[in-house]
């Protein structure tokens, strides 16, 4: 198979995956569901049964297409993880938000090829939003926003200096104190700070609205399938010392490679 047709029927088949998320998630959605926290004494990290049975959806349609694939999912574990090509889902990325009602979550699906990350996909169901992004080896990379009948190109922003820019973070509370003294060294040179968006704002990055995420205690399902999306848009994303993110931890992503050096310098003054 070519890789353009193998990318073209990935791209189609991740479709369907947000698909049959979305049929768990959506109806969940905005209904009292109780949620169990999955955290310690003191934290709360919060899981429902539509996190659970929608990766279970996800998970059984990849078992059928693609049965030599390994899974890598935030609530059901690892099957196969040393395959060539292994996929990394996160039905409910913003579970905080998704049990109060705010539409700032969203699926994410992420493809890896011998750990690289190859293949990004987050869809929001309510707003009917799905940003895509490939950068398959032989291919032009690609990066694609779909709503409706709609589809137009993700482009990073052009905004090179950080006192122009927009940064954002899921919670300030994210960080450890170390984290925290050097996150705000990048936000304080930034022109607006915005708080709470999760993978959405990932896909803002892409899509040239916001300039810069930086976040800490990730996990590969939060950070896997976005990677390809920023990156084909135009965008670099990378750990705080500069290193791939695709085991998770801290991650810094950018609108291009000068907000990317700029921020990275203060990150590690």
């Amino acid at each position: 198979m070519t890789v353009c047709k193998f990318s073209s029927e990935i791209t189609a088949f991740a479709h369907k995956l947000a698909a049959a998320s979305a049929q768990v998630t959506l109806p969940l959605f905005r209904t009292p569901l109780s949620a169990d926290n999955k955290a310690g004494e003191g934290e709360f990290d919060p899981v429902t049964i539509a996190d659970r049975d929608a990766e279970e959806a996800m998970r059984q349609l990849i078992r059928t297409a693609y049965p030599d694939h390994g899974i890598e999912g935030e609530e059901h574990g690892n099957e196969d993880s040393d395959a060539e090509y292994v996929w990394v889902l996160d039905p409910i990325d913003g579970t905080r938000a998704f049990i109060s009602g705010l539409p700032l979550w969203g699926t994410l699906i992420g493809l890896k090829y011998k750990g690289e990350p190859i293949f990004g996909l987050m869809h929001q169901p309510f707003t009917g939003e799905t940003f895509c992004g490939s950068t398959f080896a032989g291919e032009k990379a690609d990066a694609q926003f779909y709503r409706a009948d709609a589809r137009t190109r993700l482009r990073t922003s052009t905004r090179t200096l950080l006192t122009e820019a927009t940064i954002s973070t899921t919670s300030p509370r994210i960080f450890t104190d170390m984290e925290r003294t050097a996150y705000d060294r990048v936000e304080r040179a930034c022109r607006l700070a915005r708080y709470g968006y999760d993978c959405y704002a990932y896909a803002m990055v892409a899509a040239g609205h916001i300039d810069l995420v930086v976040e800490a205690g990730l996990k590969p399902c939060d950070i896997v399938a976005l990677v390809p999306i920023i990156k084909a848009a135009g965008g670099v994303v990378t750990s705080w010392t500069g290193g791939p993110v695709t085991d998770g931890g801290t991650a810094l992503a950018a609108a291009n490679p000068q907000l990317h050096e700029a921020a990275l310098a203060l990150l590690n003054a």
